[in-house]
């Protein structure tokens, strides 16, 4: 078994009940922060779903109300005057077949989220193999498969993110810095928590939301009582 340091097992210790309201799971966090970088907060649930059927895959998008603290590299493939669209929005890299080209032959992915219109999908469909793996892969359900490549482009860089549910059932999702005002980050995991409570498949059965986690890079999971996932459903 691996030896943790002092820092890690001084963090661990100072979770010492069994669930936090969220306020004070924020609090906490920040306090037992001991790594020098601004550490990314993250909230983990564990939903009552079977991700193996189709009919229980849990899959969104959120707009983050403040954002998660850095600007998301946002490439666009499209044709036409869609590709002047996309630059006038803030896209970082724009353009076509020869974008798909770069992607596929140098394993290019040098983004955080990629955009392409409909008529674009034939070509962008030979990416699966490069993008799949990293979850790049433009997806109409997400937003990123669109004509309007414009609002998307905004959308994705005032703070838009994916949450889906893995093959354990977890979602993982970045919901802002340690250095967040705290209020901040209790804004965007409600937020979070609210999209992921409203996207309940109607084939889940029994408990929907086992258990919420709030973490950063470097510090404990704290552990959030049932009344935040009740909450924020009434969000």
């Amino acid at each position: 078994m691996a030896k943790i340091s002092k820092n890690i097992a001084k963090a661990r210790a100072a979770v010492t009940k069994p669930a936090y309201p969220l306020n004070e799971a924020v609090t906490l966090l920040k306090q037992v922060k001991y790594a020098k970088f601004d550490e990314t907060v993250d909230l983990t649930m564990r939903l009552g779903v079977d991700t193996r059927h189709a009919d229980q895959m849990v899959r969104g998008t959120v707009v983050l109300p403040h954002g998660l603290g850095k600007t998301k590299t946002v490439a666009v493939i499209a044709s036409g005057d869609r590709q002047k669209e996309a630059q006038e929005a803030g896209a970082d890299f724009v353009g076509g077949e020869e974008m798909v080209e770069k992607i596929q032959k140098e394993n290019w992915t040098a983004f955080d989220a990629l955009i392409a219109t409909p008529d674009m999908m034939k070509v962008v469909g030979r990416l699966g193999k490069v993008l799949g793996p990293k979850g790049l892969m433009p997806n109409p359900k997400t937003g990123t498969v669109t004509q309007d490549v414009a609002a998307a482009v905004k959308e994705i860089k005032a703070g838009k993110v994916e949450f889906r549910a893995d093959k354990t059932s977890l979602v993982h999702v970045p919901v802002g810095k340690l250095s967040f005002d705290p209020q901040k980050l209790i804004d965007n995991a409600t937020t979070v928590i609210s999209s992921i409570v409203r996207a309940k498949p109607s084939a889940a059965k029994g408990k929907y939301i086992k258990s919420v986690t709030l973490s950063s890079t470097m510090g404990p999971g704290v552990p959030l009582d049932s009344a935040v996932a009740d909450a924020a459903g009434k969000h």
